[in-house]
């Protein structure tokens, strides 16, 4: 059997069903065939920049029709599509520009400042630098590089070869770059098509960043099924209930942040949600309050939680999570997985495996559908995470007596207080079901006596949340007595990533708001 490149995916997209809602971007509407012909002018004006196949072609941009128009415009000449945070700084921008060995670079409006401090200070050449949506500065606008007449034929690709650079957002040092071939892109496509249960011409709500592996597989997935994306530029609750009652939204793959906030938004009682048939989430746990509220107000027929990363796709799958919250339950379609020991070190090996119940980290196998082959220069970086032919993904979890996984945080979070482990989502779990808390984050913080203390960043739902009060309520619960805070700390925001990811190193740093009208006791 022949294996097919993503830019043949898109094109047999638009065979099938020329006429089918593409995507939307607020005024902007395009079927597939109207959309095929602006990313073929697209991919003649990147030939003419002098693009070829294997280039990278970066990007800071958010979740405009430009950016997926640049993605399958790459996909159609064989270059990699290299996204980035558009909320970067200049150095940042500048470490991707040469780690990636961009050969053109794409930014708006919202990201321009740094960009063109970057592009200035890497000495970029004027004429690789496109300015989307009116951004500034030096080089071509999209509306010129979009303007090209005609179109080339679609050239060729080795399904085996990069067609997308992810960067991870990294805990500590730079950001990791994860190359993906066609063959992963795709494996990992229609693995989520199946295991998210999507629909033929299933309407997508495209709010997870286009920089992320989340953002990607929705826009892949659109096209696999000629469904349609739309796109949402920067997330807002409101907008979002909004866009699904507009837009007749049946999908919403998001981070539980997003859900959170849809759910506990003003407008949310009177809105007609009717449309949404399918929520999954991903990148990070949904607590078990939090599941019961999704499943209350978007009563959907399907509710996933999806486990994977930017590395390995797919990890787990869960579609039980109403009777089992919590649970990211078995190896998804072609996987298997394993909890062995936890070692922050590194150094224990793919048999040291733990039997059920007992946590440690999840690992997974190299030879999987939808696998990377390593870090983009960073051996160092491939030497930790693959080992004996695994990849440990630095996630603790454990199986329970059904044989389904349960994560408990990230081996790197781990608190350790008095000699006993304590994970932190077992914590937040606690807190944000309790009607005084809003959201809650928990590190580990150094104690001359315990050697660390558990410490609750909590971002209070009621005036009358207090240490006090909060204290009480973990001792009156499932809580253990010695997993409990030690210390409250009540701030405006809990830091997140743009994907939603929890940033404890954030909180670790200082970096936070205190309320001062709630008496934190840190």
């Amino acid at each position: 059997m022949t294996a097919i490149s993503l830019g043949t995916v898109f094109a047999r997209a638009v065979a099938r069903d020329p006429g089918a809602l593409a995507v939307v971007d607020g005024p902007v509407r395009m079927t597939y065939a109207e959309w095929n012909g602006e990313i073929a002018r697209v991919a003649h004006g990147l030939t003419g920049l002098g693009i070829d196949s294997g280039d990278a072609v970066a990007a800071v941009l958010s979740n405009r029709v430009e950016t997926a128009t640049l993605f399958w415009a790459c996909q159609r000449i064989g270059a990699a599509f290299v996204p980035f945070n558009w909320r970067g700084s200049a150095d940042d921008f500048a470490y991707v520009i040469e780690n990636c060995e961009a050969k053109v670079f794409f930014y708006e409006p919202r990201s321009e400042a740094s960009a063109v401090e970057a592009l200035r200070a890497t000495g970029f050449p004027e004429d690789r630098r496109v300015r989307v949506g009116g951004a500034a500065g030096e080089g071509a606008a999209f509306e010129d590089l979009a303007g090209a007449p005609g179109g080339n034929a679609p050239r060729p690709a080795d399904p085996a070869s990069t067609c997308l650079m992810l960067y991870t957002s990294g805990t500590t040092g730079r950001p990791k770059g994860v190359p993906r071939t066609h063959n992963a892109e795709r494996n990992a496509t229609f693995n989520c098509v199946a295991q998210l249960h999507y629909r033929y011409g299933e309407v997508q709500l495209g709010v997870m960043p286009l920089f992320h592996t989340m953002g990607v597989r929705a826009l892949e997935m659109a096209a696999a099924l000629n469904g349609a994306f739309i796109c949402m530029p920067a997330f807002d609750a409101g907008d979002a209930i909004g866009l699904i009652e507009t837009e007749r939204i049946e999908a919403l793959f998001l981070v539980p942040t997003m859900f959170h906030d849809m759910v506990h938004h003003p407008g949310i009682a009177a809105a007609d949600l009717s449309s949404v048939r399918h929520i999954g989430f991903a990148g990070t746990s949904m607590t078990s309050a939090l599941t019961r509220t999704c499943a209350e107000i978007f009563q959907p027929e399907v509710f996933v939680n999806f486990y994977g990363s930017s590395e390995i796709y797919s990890f787990a799958v869960c579609d039980h999570v109403v009777d089992k919250p919590g649970c990211a339950g078995r190896a998804a379609t072609g996987q298997e997985l394993r909890v062995v020991f936890a070692d922050p070190d590194c150094r224990s090996g793919p048999d040291e495996i733990l039997p059920r119940g007992e946590i440690g980290e999840v690992i997974a196998p190299m030879a999987c559908l939808d696998a990377f082959a390593g870090y983009w220069k960073r051996p160092d970086a491939d030497a930790r995470a693959i080992r004996g032919g695994w990849y440990f993904t630095g996630d603790l979890g454990y199986f329970d007596e059904d044989g389904e996984l349960f994560l408990v945080g990230r081996v790197d979070d781990m608190i350790i207080s008095g000699g006993e482990n304590i994970h932190p989502e077992e914590v937040e779990d606690a807190l944000d079901a309790l009607p005084l808390v809003r959201q809650a984050a928990v590190i580990g913080m150094p104690d001359d006596r315990m050697g660390q203390k558990v410490v609750a960043f909590v971002e209070p739902a009621s005036p009358e949340a207090s240490a006090e009060r909060l204290d009480a309520a973990c001792l009156a619960g499932d809580l253990a007595r010695f997993k409990r805070p030690r210390a409250y700390v009540f701030v405006e925001s809990i830091p997140r990533s743009a994907s939603g990811k929890l940033l404890r190193r954030l909180l670790r740093d200082g970096a936070y708001t205190v309320l001062p009208d709630f008496d934190s006791t840190l």
